[in-house]
C-alpha cells in the first residue's frame, strides 16, 4: 500500500515520500487562545490526527507538532475587556482547547510550541532575513518585503495585486509596499513586549509558525496543514519568510489544506456569529458522534453542519455499537482491515472507510459462524481504531454518560414492564412504556431480549 495525498502547492495528487523514511514530519497550525473554539475549528485536528496515526503505522515514527498562538492583538482585547491578566486568558482557553480536542478523541500532538516560548528564534529568523535583504526596519516594526520573494503567490496561485485586493491589507505609511506583511512590532507599556535589536515588541502572526517548525521540526517540513481559509496570507507569508531566511530551502513538501464547516450554506466563523463552540457541543451531544459527523465528508470538501447531521451520527453510532454489543461473547482483538488502510491511502477518504465501517457491520450482524463472528468484530474494532471510532463498551455508548444509578433505574422499569406483559396488566406496561418515552430512552425487541437505548 502506498499513501497518495493532495498537495496544494502543486495541485496533483502524489505518493509521499517523507525526508526520513525512519520519521515523517508534520506541522499543524493550531488555536489563538482568546476564545473557546468553534466546532470548524475541529475538523483540522480530527482528520490530521487520523493522518498522525496512519503516518506512524506506515513509517514507525512521526513528529507532530501543533502550535499554540499565545500573543495576538485578540488576546489583548480579551483581556483588556474582562480586565484580567494576558496570561489568565491564555492558560484558561489553552487548558479548555486541550479539553475540547481530548473529548473529541484527538491525541495530542508530540509536540505543542507556544509562540511566547519562541521569542528568541523568532528574533534571530527576522535578523536573518533583514541581512538577506527580504526585510526592512521601520518606525519600530519589521517589514517582510513581498516583492524580494519571486516565489511569492505559489501557493494560493494568485498574482500579488488580487492577493492584496483580496485580503484585509493594512495601509501604513511606514511600508514600501502595500502588501509587506508585519514580522515585529512595537508594544506600548500595557501590551506585552520583549526587547530586541527593534525595541520593546512582539511578533506578528505569521512568522511564529516559521520560527517554531524549524526549532522542532527543522527547515524544510514533510508536511504542513491547516485549513484552507488560512492558504492566504497566512500559509503563503509562511513559504515567503521561512524559505527566505533559509537560503531557498522549501518549507515544506505537501501543504494540505481541510475545507471549512458551512452552517445553512455560510461559511461558518466568529465574525459573523454563526458558529456552534465545541466547548458547548461536546456537553449538549456525544462526542464521539460530532467526531463521527467530522469524517462523513472528505476532508478537502466543504461539510454542511445541522442538528440532522448529528442525529444521523448518533443512529449510525447505534447501529456500529448495538452490533459490537451482539458481538458480546466473541473474543477478538482489533485488527485495521487492509480494505480500510487503502481507503485513508487515497488522501484520507473518511467517507470510503466509513462505508467499509458499514459493511464490515453488516456482514457480522448476518454472520453465524463463530469464525466468521470473531474475524468480523476483529475487522469492525480495527476499522474504528483507524478512524478514532468505537473504542468504548456499547454499554458506555448507550449509557451516554448517565450514571450508573439511572442506568438501574431504568431497567428495573423495563423489568417492570416485562413483568406487567406477561401478566397481561397492559395498561400499567403502557404507562412504563410512555414514562420511559418522555425521558427519551428507547425500547428495541431483538432475540437476546429487550434492549434500550437513549434517544
Amino acid at each position: 500500500m502506498s499513501l497518495h495525498l493532495y498537495n496544494s502547492l502543486t495541485r496533483r495528487l502524489e505518493p509521499f515520500a517523507p525526508i526520513d523514511p525512519a520519521c515523517p514530519t508534520m506541522y499543524v497550525c493550531g488555536p489563538t487562545v482568546y476564545n473557546y473554539v468553534h466546532i470548524g475549528n475541529a475538523r483540522g485536528p480530527v482528520v490530521f490526527g487520523v493522518l498522525a496515526d496512519l503516518l506512524r503505522r506506515r513509517f514507525g515514527a512521526l513528529k507532530y507538532a501543533r502550535n499554540i498562538t499565545d500573543v495576538d492583538d485578540k488576546i489583548n482585547a480579551a483581556a483588556r475587556d474582562q480586565g484580567v491578566a494576558i496570561s489568565t486568558i491564555t492558560d484558561r482557553f489553552a487548558a479548555a482547547y486541550r479539553a475540547d480536542m481530548a473529548a473529541l478523541g484527538i491525541a495530542p500532538p508530540d509536540i505543542e510550541p507556544a509562540a511566547t516560548a519562541h521569542i528568541g528564534e523568532i528574533v534571530a529568523m527576522i535578523e536573518r532575513l533583514i541581512d538577506s535583504g527580504h526585510a526592512y526596519a521601520a518606525q519600530g516594526h519589521v517589514l517582510f518585503a513581498v516583492g524580494s520573494f519571486d516565489g511569492y503567490g505559489k501557493l494560493s496561485r494568485r498574482d500579488t495585486d488580487d492577493m492584496i485586493a483580496g485580503a484585509r491589507i493594512e495601509v501604513a505609511p511606514y511600508k514600501r509596499d502595500p502588501g509587506d506583511f508585519v514580522l515585529w512590532k512595537p508594544s506600548t507599556d500595557d501590551l506585552p513586549g520583549w526587547e530586541s535589536p527593534w525595541g520593546v515588541g512582539r511578533p506578528g502572526w505569521h512568522i511564529e509558525c516559521s520560527a517554531m517548525a524549524a526549532a522542532h521540526l527543522g527547515e524544510t517540513i514533510d508536511i504542513h496543514a491547516g485549513g484552507v481559509d488560512l492558504q492566504f496570507p497566512h500559509h503563503e507569508n509562511e513559504i515567503a519568510q521561512s524559505e527566505c531566511a533559509h537560503g531557498g530551502a522549501p518549507f515544506a513538501k505537501v501543504w494540505l489544506h481541510n475545507g471549512m464547516l458551512t452552517f445553512a450554506g455560510s461559511k461558518m466563523s466568529k465574525s459573523v456569529g454563526n458558529i456552534e463552540r465545541v466547548h458547548d457541543l461536546v456537553r449538549t451531544h456525544a462526542p464521539e458522534a460530532l467526531r463521527y459527523a467530522l469524517l462523513s465528508a472528505h476532508y478537502r470538501q466543504p461539510l454542511d453542519w445541522s442538528d440532522a447531521l448529528i442525529e444521523q451520527s448518533v443512529r449510525t453510532l447505534d447501529r456500529l455499537y448495538g452490533t459490537l454489543r451482539d458481538l458480546a461473547d466473541v473474543e477478538a482483538e482489533a485488527r485495521i482491515p487492509d480494505s480500510i488502510e487503502r481507503a485513508l491511502d487515497e488522501d484520507l477518504n473518511t467517507p470510503a472507510a466509513l462505508a467499509e465501517v458499514a459493511r464490515i457491520a453488516g456482514e457480522a450482524r448476518k454472520a453465524t459462524d463463530a469464525s466468521a463472528r470473531a474475524t468480523l468484530k476483529s475487522e469492525l474494532l480495527g476499522a474504528g481504531l483507524a478512524l478514532g471510532l468505537l473504542q468504548q463498551p456499547p454499554a458506555d455508548w448507550f449509557a451516554r454518560g448517565a450514571s450508573d444509578d439511572d442506568d438501574a433505574r431504568i431497567q428495573t422499569l423495563i423489568d417492570e414492564r416485562i413483568a406487567a406483559k406477561q401478566a397481561r396488566d397492559f395498561a400499567r406496561a403502557d404507562a412504563i412504556r410512555d414514562q420511559l418515552a418522555a425521558e427519551q430512552i428507547v425500547l428495541e425487541d431483538t432475540p437476546q431480549g429487550v434492549r434500550w437505548k437513549r434517544g
